[in-house]
């Protein structure tokens, strides 16, 4: 068995045995397109049955229509109930309620995370009325970093990926259209540039194949910035990394509990302190 089929089989395992654990039966997931929630899809699905899985995408003006295009292949090609509603009313409404409280300021990450924000309210609302459980989609590398929002993707009852790092999450979609035959996952979520879709023309501010290893380095072997800067890291980055993972803690504290598939997981497995200015033994 390849590492990818044995971490992908594990979190399957991990999913279906919540599930059965909690008297769940149904899951519910937040579908933009990308990556991550194509990966967490099809873990769902094969663990609980296509019927008992159901897809939302949520676009917002920023929405390219590939993104909408391929939220709604995947879902086709996994047999899932496929829903979509748009946040743009409510993320107007939002923005009307709050400009007299904004002061005029120019727009920033605020009016990025309402957007997240309401995908997360509307995926609860459908977990209340139907009795759905969530599942969060968000990574390893991007929990570490922070690179997630508070009430909005990090929302959900069940974080499935949370234990896999970004390039993981690419080899494990790689493998999961090469065991299937066909592509489960459309190419395009694979091949295109990692996106958060809050504002115009925003791509992911990682270069997630030198970043994720250094994410696995510092978390899970709990190397020095000594030692990865004589491994040829850059110190500048590496020290940026440290600083990003420190301060994130309290996010981390905050998220959906997750299934642990490698040898220092976020959660019980790696606790830090949030208060007193805690900056570690390797800062």
């Amino acid at each position: 068995k390849s590492r990818e089929a044995e971490l992908y089989d594990a979190l399957v395992l991990g999913v279906k045995d919540y599930f059965r654990k909690t008297g769940h039966h149904e899951a519910v997931i937040g579908l933009s397109g990308g990556i991550d929630s194509s990966l967490v899809a099809c873990i769902a699905v094969d663990a609980l049955g296509a019927e008992n899985v159901h897809g939302v995408s949520m676009p917002s003006v920023y929405s390219s229509e590939h993104s909408k295009d391929d939220a709604h292949a995947l879902a086709e090609n996994l047999g899932i109930d496929y829903r979509s509603i748009s946040i743009e009313d409510a993320v107007d409404q939002f923005e009307t309620t709050l400009k007299p409280h904004f002061s005029d300021q120019e727009k920033n990450v605020a009016e990025e995370n309402i957007q997240a924000r309401v995908r997360g309210n509307l995926l609860m609302a459908l977990s209340n009325k139907h009795h759905w459980l969530v599942l969060s989609t968000g990574n390893k590398t991007e929990l570490a970093l922070g690179y997630c929002t508070l009430y909005g993707d990090m929302s959900g009852g069940l974080a499935v990926i949370s234990d896999l790092s970004k390039v993981d999450v690419y080899g494990v979609s790689k493998w999961v259209n090469k065991h299937a035959g066909f592509e489960r996952i459309p190419e395009n979520c694979i091949t295109k540039p990692p996106s958060a879709e809050l504002a115009p023309g925003q791509v992911d501010p990682f270069d997630y194949d030198i970043v994720s290893p250094l994410v696995e380095a510092i978390v899970e072997e709990r190397k020095s910035p000594a030692q990865l800067a004589a491994e040829g890291y850059e110190k500048e980055l590496v020290k940026d990394l440290y600083q990003k993972i420190r301060v994130n803690e309290y996010k981390r504290r905050q998220a959906a509990p997750g299934l642990r598939v490698t040898k220092k997981a976020f959660g019980t497995g790696r606790r830090m302190p949030i208060v007193n200015h805690y900056k570690g033994k390797n800062s």
